[in-house]
């Protein structure tokens, strides 16, 4: 898959479908948090995050809304979300990366995490630790090795 066919299926919104997006640039990496907040505002088990460049991330329609909340790690973040359905688009903790909600991307068929954090809040039956997937019971101090595997991951499918 092309950098311009990745960038291509990178739209979403959320679920009434006031809010559209899409992301024009290379996601920074995807991992699945298992933290009680990811499993509160996802309503199921995780939370898909997607780390992309604040200055790739168009809003194409709609007018998103924000609040304020601690992370489970003490941090405080930025939540973005539509107003109507209540669909969460994206967390932020500065203005330069963004953690998009990659469960409202229209193709999630190109999804695949290369880590899990915050597994000592996972739950059992998820059967977590497959081979070449990253685990972390907390919230990495630095996230070096998971920016890696992604670009190890997304290399080895553009080749």
């Amino acid at each position: 898959m092309s950098k311009s066919e990745t960038r291509h299926k990178l739209r979403g919104g959320c679920q009434c479908g006031y809010i559209r997006y899409r992301i024009v640039g290379e996601p920074l990496t995807l991992y699945a948090c298992h933290c009680l907040d990811c499993q509160a505002q996802s309503a199921s088990a995780f939370g898909l995050s997607m780390w992309v460049n604040f200055v790739d991330f168009e809003l194409q329609q709609g007018e998103l809304k924000f609040w304020s909340a601690r992370a489970d790690n003490g941090s405080d973040k930025q939540c973005a979300f539509c107003p109507n359905c209540g669909t969460r688009i994206y967390h932020a903790s500065d203005r330069e990366i963004i953690s998009l909600k990659a469960g409202s991307l229209d193709d999630k068929s190109i999804l695949q995490p290369v880590a899990h954090i915050w597994t000592k809040r996972a739950y059992e039956w998820l059967g977590l630790g497959n081979k070449g997937v990253i685990c972390c019971t907390e919230q990495p101090v630095q996230f070096d090795e998971i920016l890696q595997a992604w670009r190890q991951a997304t290399f080895k499918k553009l080749n």
